[in-house]
């Protein structure tokens, strides 16, 4: 189930172009047509899902304070988490390298469509977001550090690929000129992002069930009130007849 609630809310809830807004640039400029950003978005996904679970057995085992221990108790007092973003950018830019040469490889005319935005995403900071989410939320596991890398690059490639589509059908729609381009481009995000709020509730569980509270007893002043009000009501009443 923890599994699953992560996975839902890295796509919906915690998205990285909707929630935190991170790798804007790349989001804006590679999304023209959905083919090119149907590339990029599956190259995220893979760099995310590769530097997330490393970055995590970097912070467990050698960053983090006393995440020396393992070498002896003569090293746990050291703390090198202020090497965090030299290593947690290094692992990204080994992938993106990685990556880089695949496509070339297989797919050159994608290496050619995405140009200097594939190499770009080692600077991404949807992707450096990531390793630092998954630092600052303190996921205990190396399988949930996978699945969170997994899912918010699927987050991320499903908002470059919503994103993409539209902007391929409003290229036929009459769009005042002051917001052609990056205008309406920036109108529609905003929207999407405030209808991927609607979202955040999905996980909630619902109101939890209330308990029934129990009967407290009157004190002695509420009962001889309750008596005299009685009285007087019942006196008002003789009156009356």
């Amino acid at each position: 189930m923890e599994h699953i609630e992560l996975f839902f809310k890295s796509i919906f809830i915690n998205n990285m172009i909707f929630a935190t807004f991170l790798g804007m640039c790349s989001y804006l400029a590679v999304s023209k047509k959905v083919a090119t950003a149907v590339g990029l978005g599956s190259a995220v996904i893979f760099v995310m899902a590769i530097t997330v679970p490393l970055n995590w057995l970097l912070d467990v085992y050698l960053l983090k304070d006393g995440a020396l221990a393992w070498l002896g108790p003569e090293y746990a007092q050291y703390d090198l988490s202020f090497l965090s973003f030299i290593m947690f950018i290094a692992t990204i830019a080994t992938m993106v390298q990685l990556v880089e040469i695949i496509v070339e490889k297989f797919a050159p005319a994608l290496y050619n469509s995405l140009g200097i935005f594939l190499p770009l995403i080692a600077v991404n900071c949807a992707i450096l977001g990531g390793s630092l989410f998954m630092q600052s939320r303190e996921i205990q596991t190396l399988g949930l550090a996978f699945n969170y890398g997994i899912s918010s690059g699927i987050g991320w490639f499903l908002a470059i690929l919503a994103i993409a589509a539209i902007r391929e059908k409003i290229r036929y729609s009459n769009v005042p000129a002051p917001l052609r381009g990056l205008g309406i481009t920036f109108i529609i995000t905003g929207l999407m992002a405030i209808g991927f709020m609607s979202f955040g509730g999905m996980l909630t569980g619902g109101d939890e069930a209330k308990e029934p509270t129990a009967a407290v007893a009157p004190t002695q002043n509420e009962t001889e009130v309750a008596q005299d009000t009685l009285a007087i009501a019942k006196n008002e009443k003789e009156t009356i007849e």
